[in-house]
């Protein structure tokens, strides 16, 4: 059977449920649009759930430049215990009494870890170490130890505060709104949090509210998705020109712009900053563009004279 969209396919933004990878989804995906041409920007664990953007057909093209932009979650952060995954899902290391905690104390580190951070990855996470998977090493036993890299977590806001006491000790879980870089774990800032308060940290739960300006407002569970396909109806949230639109700034052009940009040359700069669309006179994409010194090349041709 024929895919259900066109050769430039659009976006397709998921509302990932509990316990599916990402690979799931996609390979859900490729079933229900009947194509392999699925992929994703940005990597959800499997205990998390919310925005997962997919690029179908051509779109896939536009998932290099969207894993760039900025991420924002809601979570929930439980100090007085410490994980081996950094999460609910691994298994316990340490637990402490944080009851003693004030809310002056966890604003303090909290703030220490707003802003542009060194941030060490999760050890438990898809980096790779001398071309393998840093999860694959470490659930084979292997001591893995990742190097701090540069992140910016412009929002870390507590939202609600919940003390509870099991009788065996005293736990406080954080509800927190993060709003950061591409990159960025939140795991990482649960357990960092946990570490600065001296009584250990995890994540029990996270849902990515935001892609760039892709939001739960545009997604949709795989099983809206289904029932779409079934009844007939778009299964695509967004077609490649709106994708476009959505994402990038934009620069109009006139239909012999296009032609060369088809073609594969560049155009006169126009001063304007980072990558941006370049859309021709009926508002199709022609071209991601970016400018350098006297020239405004391509970074991706949406539309090339072959298709």
């Amino acid at each position: 059977m024929p895919p259900l969209v066109d050769a430039f396919g659009g976006l397709l933004i998921v509302d990932k449920e509990g316990g599916w990878t990402s690979h799931d989804v996609v390979a859900k995906s490729r079933r229900l649009l009947r194509t392999k041409k699925v992929g994703h920007a940005g990597t959800l664990d499997p205990m998390a759930t919310g925005v997962l953007v997919l690029g179908v057909e051509r779109a896939t093209k536009l998932l290099g430049q969207l894993i760039l932009t900025t991420k924002s979650y809601t979570a929930t952060i439980r100090l007085g215990q410490s994980t081996i995954t950094d999460d609910a899902e691994g298994e316990v290391t340490a637990t402490t009494a944080a009851g003693h905690l004030t809310d002056a104390d966890v604003a303090a580190r909290v703030a220490e870890l707003t802003g542009d951070i060194q941030q060490v990855p999760a050890t438990v996470s898809a980096i790779k170490v001398n071309g393998e998977r840093a999860y694959a090493r470490a659930r084979a036993g292997e001591e893995v130890e990742l190097a701090a890299r540069p992140v910016t977590v412009s929002r870390f806001d507590i939202l609600a505060r919940r003390d509870i006491d099991t009788g065996d000790t005293h736990f406080v879980d954080l509800d927190v709104a993060v709003d950061c870089s591409s990159g960025t774990y939140i795991r990482a800032l649960a357990r960092d949090l946990g570490e600065k308060l001296g009584v250990g940290g995890h994540l029990t739960a996270l849902r990515r509210t935001a892609v760039g300006p892709f939001t739960l407002d545009h997604a949709r569970t795989l099983d809206q998705v289904e029932a779409a396909a079934e009844a007939g109806e778009p299964v695509l949230n967004l077609d490649i020109d709106a994708a476009v639109r959505t994402a990038f700034a934009v620069r109009d052009i006139t239909e012999t712009q296009a032609n060369d940009l088809r073609n594969g040359r560049w155009l006169e700069p126009v001063g304007l900053p980072g990558v941006y669309a370049a859309l021709d006179p009926t508002g199709h994409a022609i071209a991601l563009l970016q400018e350098s010194g006297k020239r405004a090349s391509s970074v991706m041709v949406v539309r090339p004279a072959n298709l």
